[in-house]
């Protein structure tokens, strides 16, 4: 801890205190030192200066004498700090002027005596340690009064004897001045040391008290805001279990849910309320023991069985193993039930499908060992310590999978310590996790009586089993998690007594009752509850809403209140909401902050990202409603923030606003593609319109043509027929070259007369009525249109059953063949072929309801850059004057015409192949006529 530095001034006034103190206490041991000591050198004095012991004797008999009133006035009481500074010195001047007055009796400046001052001067080192200043105050005061006693007498002196004993005065007095220099150095660098840490000491114990204080009114908050919260609790889950029993059938669906919600959750809450309300009793010692016999086979089996659906519905084996030794224990009921179902409830939350818990209890000498072992998804070992510290969580992110406070772990660990027990954890990741309790085995009195073993049950599990149908579905199947029994909810307020099967429990029973059936309830979503249907389309005329929520209730409750006005789409976590939303393409999107997978915010982002979904509105919802939370969702691209809890009205009204504005901009983004496709139409129209022009006088040159041919024709019909007859005039060995040529000349005759037919047929008048046209004849007219194409180059493959009819106008289903194979034919003379030669396959076939017809030619194929290009009006690769790019687009539009569709696949430089697809002619009559549509801009178009 960081502490201020003192200031000089004060650290110097406080030493000087200091010092003070120690200098009054080392100045009276130093007085009885002289008062004791100066009469003892009268032994000296017999055998030094025999003749002068008298007169010395007297003088250390005044110096003690002297020095007594010096220490009598040491030790008064109430002087002020100058008077005692005053008296201190006194301790050195009296002996010090007394020896003196001995060295001028003995010789003065010769006496040898002058080694007495030397000892003064050493004791105000050792004895008093006396700070510099008073050092020095002591060796300039004897030093002063041993040269005014050498030089005021009228002996003389010696100087030789003088300066020696001067000198190792001085020397003396150098020592200690010198010495007490870096003594009182070292005691001034110590005593501030002592200073801050007395400072610190007191700050710390100060902090610690105030600490203490904070934790004592903690534990009387959350005792008093806990006891505060059970009253409303109680109060709100009494009616809502009345409600449920009393008019479940009256109900409607809807209503039924939201009462079923609230209970659950208001268990979930009173769960968590007792959580926090043990460990505050625990914190505080007032939490007691109730050790009473206890059948720990019935009571463990108890246990299994009630959390028997939960495994069931997770598809876990769940089973108890207790060994025969175990039989009756002491133990607290309440507390152990505790213990077992918060180990149990979380191996069962972290085991997945298919998985194993086993609750086990063995017998070693005077312990009893319980073990609750799973074969789940196992914990990291660096988070093993730390498993039983209050709040910890092993993922503390905001996409962890599991909700929690981390309170019950640690409420485990404290719980068995008050059995005079330990827990510890072993755990391997994606092994498995063990729980092992080790507590006294204490046995029962042999003569007490022993409960019923049906009594053992944990209480509420009856009641749990007894639980409606419908209540146990709704909730998620958990045995008394969610769902009142006729046994378990009264009929009346906890406050009075209440029916229970023709007898009547009391309020305090009832509460128990209820306290026991909120331990029971999971902190974990059914199987059943988090999987979402198959969303079904409905309400096609309203908005559609994807939510998205990791919690059942919350999302059921959304969907209640948005879905008589939305068509609301479920996502149980962030990616289901990512994937929904490119899927569905909602109006709007509700994300929770925190679920798995992905949270809301990286849900969102993702969602940004793609051009499908960037700009539908997204509404955040979390409960954290900080500023920094707020500047994250903005900035993550949603529109909106809406902090729980939060009014049904508010969020109707932003969803609301922010739906008729995506509408609102989505309405003027149509009628935009809108105008810009009727532009596009009207060009379209227009080149049409010239095209059909000129094919109009096309048809009227051809019908010209094909008149003034067939005269030719029926000319050479009759002399063809005329050389026939000449055949036998003709010698018999020539005969047959006769006939040959004759047979060649019929052939092309009946070639001509054909076409002829067939461009007659396509410049018809009535080109535009439908029909029923076979597909084998049209492609083999377009064949014969474009046999100078492909004759003795191409290879034409073509298998179309006979059979295939469709309901069009045999001209353009020509024309549409034409343009077709004139691709083909253009893609294969740009190829230079090796191995293979050029070929055209046409294939017809009848298929999934539908009659298709392919052309597949092996030329240059189409470049992936532009498939979604070349059915655009005027879109060509070719080389100006080869073409004006409105074939494939006249034939999109033709096989539109027909109700069908038209699609390519191709791989560049292998093959393309063209697919129309056409619907049977007896669906024709109901088929819905297409809409009038822009230029094609894909591959793959359906009308």
């Amino acid at each position: 801890m960081n502490q201020p530095t003192p200031n000089p001034l004060d650290l110097r006034a406080a030493y000087a205190r200091y010092t003070l103190a120690d200098s009054i206490h080392n100045s009276r041991v130093a007085c009885i030192l002289v008062i004791v000591l100066m009469p003892i050198g009268y032994l000296m004095d017999h055998f030094v200066y025999r003749e002068l012991e008298g007169p010395l004797f007297q003088l250390r008999l005044m110096t003690s004498a002297v020095t007594a009133l010096v220490l009598l006035a040491l030790r008064q009481k109430g002087l002020a700090s100058w008077q005692y500074r005053l008296l201190c010195p006194g301790w050195y001047i009296v002996p010090a002027f007394f020896i003196c007055r001995m060295i001028a009796i003995t010789g003065g400046a010769t006496s040898t005596y002058y080694a007495g001052l030397n000892l003064v001067i050493l004791a105000a080192s050792s004895v008093i340690q006396a700070t510099l200043a008073e050092s020095i105050t002591a060796v300039s005061i004897i030093v002063s009064f041993y040269l005014l006693t050498c030089f005021g007498g009228n002996t003389a002196i010696d100087w030789r004897i003088f300066a020696n004993n001067l000198v190792f005065i001085l020397y003396t007095s150098s020592i200690v001045i010198t010495g007490n220099f870096f003594y009182n150095r070292l005691r001034f660098r110590e005593f501030s040391q002592r200073l801050e840490l007395d400072e610190s000491r007191k700050k710390l114990e100060e902090i610690n008290a105030r600490l203490v204080q904070l934790d004592e009114a903690k534990g009387r908050f959350f005792a008093n805001i806990s006891h505060e919260l059970r009253t409303p609790l109680t109060l709100l889950i009494a009616p809502l279990e009345n409600l449920i029993l009393r008019f479940s059938r009256a109900m409607d669906n809807d209503t039924r849910e939201l009462l079923l919600t609230m209970q659950a959750n208001g268990m979930r809450l009173l769960k968590l309320i007792n959580d926090l309300l043990d460990l505050v009793r625990l914190d505080s010692g007032v939490m007691q023991l109730r050790r009473e016999p206890l059948d720990v086979k019935a009571f463990l089996h108890g246990l299994v069985s009630a959390a028997r659906q939960m495994a069931d519905d997770k598809r876990i084996q769940l089973l108890a193993t207790v060994a025969p030794e175990v039989g009756h224990a002491m133990l607290d009921r309440d507390k152990l039930e505790k213990i077992i179902l918060n180990l149990q409830f979380n191996a069962l939350k972290f085991t997945p499908a298919g998985g194993r818990v086993e609750l086990r209890a063995a017998r070693e000498g005077e312990q009893l060992i319980l073990q609750v072992e799973d074969t789940g998804m196992g914990i990291p070992e660096k988070h093993l310590p730390e498993m039983f510290t209050r709040f910890f969580q092993v993922d503390t992110s905001s996409r962890r999978k599991f909700q929690g406070v981390g309170i019950g772990l640690a409420l485990v660990k404290e719980l068995v310590e008050l059995h005079g027990g330990t827990v510890e954890v072993k755990s391997k990741e994606n092994v498995g996790t063990t729980f092992t309790l080790r507590m006294p085995f204490l046995a029962p009195d042999p003569n007490a009586p022993v409960e019923n073993p049906a009594d053992l049950q944990p209480a509420g599990y009856a009641q749990a089993g007894a639980a409606t149908p419908d209540a146990a579905a709704t909730t998620g199947g958990a045995a008394g998690a969610g769902s009142a029994s006729p046994a378990a909810a009264t009929n009346g307020s906890p406050a009075s007594t209440a029916s229970n099967g023709g007898g009547t429990v009391s309020s305090q029973e009832w509460l128990a009752g209820l306290y026991r059936r909120a331990e029971l309830f999971p902190s974990m979503t059914s199987v059943q509850d988090s999987v979402r249907p198959m969303e079904v389309p409905g309400k096609a005329h309203l908005p559609k809403l994807l939510v998205a929520d990791d919690e059942p209730d919350m999302l059921r409750f959304l969907k209640s209140q948005l879905a008589p006005h939305y068509q609301v789409i479920e996502a149980v976590d962030g990616q289901q909401a990512v994937d929904k939303s490119a899927q569905f393409l909602p109006d709007i999107i509700l994300l929770d902050m925190m679920m798995p997978e992905k949270d809301g915010l990286e849900a969102c982002r993702e969602i940004r990202q793609k051009t499908s979904t960037a700009a539908i509105p997204i509404i955040i919802i979390t409960a954290r409603a900080d500023e920094q939370t707020k500047l994250d969702a903005l900035n993550a691209g949603a529109h909106d923030f809406l902090p729980k809890p939060f009014s049904t009205t508010e969020l109707h009204v932003r969803v609301k606003n922010l739906v008729n504005s995506y509408q609102y901009q989505r309405g003027l983004a149509k009628q935009k593609a809108k105008l810009e496709s009727t532009i596009e139409q009207l060009k379209e129209t227009e080149t049409q319109l010239v095209q059909t022009e000129k094919l109009a006088s096309l048809g009227r040159l051809s019908a010209g043509i094909i008149h003034e041919i067939n005269n030719p024709l029926n000319f050479a019909s009759t002399g063809l027929f005329t050389l026939r007859n000449k055949a036998r005039l003709i010698p018999e060995d020539q005969r047959d070259e006769y006939a040959e040529t004759l047979k060649d000349v019929e052939e092309g005759l009946s070639r001509v007369k054909t076409i002829v037919s067939d461009l007659r047929t396509f410049t018809h008048a009535g080109g535009g009525e439908e029909e029923e046209v076979n597909l084998a004849d049209a492609v083999n007219s377009a064949l014969r249109f474009l046999s100078q194409e492909w004759r003795d180059r191409v290879s034409i493959g073509s298998d179309i059953p006979h059979e295939l009819v469709i309901l069009g106008n045999t001209n353009r289903l020509i024309q549409v063949c034409i343009n077709l194979l004139q691709n083909s034919l253009d893609a294969l003379k740009g190829k230079q072929f090796s191995d293979d030669k050029p070929a055209i396959t046409i294939t017809g076939r009848a298929a999934d309801g539908k009659i298709l017809l392919s052309v597949r030619d092996n030329g240059l194929g189409i470049d992936a850059a532009i498939m979604d290009k070349i059915f655009d009006p005027f879109f060509t690769t070719k080389d100006v004057g080869e073409g004006m790019g409105l074939g494939l687009s006249i034939c999109y539009r033709i096989v539109q015409d027909f109700g069908g569709r038209i699609s390519v696949r191709s791989d560049q430089g292998a093959f393309c192949e063209f697919t129309l697809e056409f619907p049977p002619i007896q669906d024709r009559s109901s088929a819905p006529v297409p809409e009038a549509a822009a230029a094609p801009g894909s591959q793959s178009l359906q009308p």
